[in-house]
């Protein structure tokens, strides 16, 4: 198996997570706070190796990473794939998910911000 990974846009982002997929933000505390994709789970990436009790691996659900601008879901990203995780980078990050008009918000359900 290749340890190469896939960068996505955000609209394909969107759509996969539309189908299933799990959109992993591995942003910090604060960021997450401010504001976030509606579907997405949350998990730092400093704390990436309690992957395993989010992601149901006996159904092989596709992951697509997600950070502030794409760099910290980029190494996410890698260090997934060479554990053997179906999983994508999202090209741009949040900054590029709010610019195209997709949906952040907090956790109480308000609009929020990228930060």
């Amino acid at each position: 198996m290749s340890n190469e990974i896939t960068v996505i846009d955000v609209n394909e982002a969107n759509r996969r997570a539309g189908s299933g997929a799990l959109l992993l933000d591995v942003r910090e505390a604060d960021e997450w706070d401010a504001g976030h994709a509606p579907a997405a789970t949350h998990l730092p990436l400093g704390r990436l190796g309690d992957i395993t009790p989010v992601v149901p691996t006996a159904a092989g659900t596709p992951i697509v990473a997600v950070c502030r601008s794409g760099n910290r879901s980029g190494r996410a990203t890698e260090a997934l794939v060479a554990a053997g995780y179906d999983v994508v980078n999202m090209a741009g990050g949040m900054k590029e998910w709010a610019a195209a008009g997709l949906p952040v918000v907090t956790d109480g359900g308000t609009p929020g911000t990228v930060i």
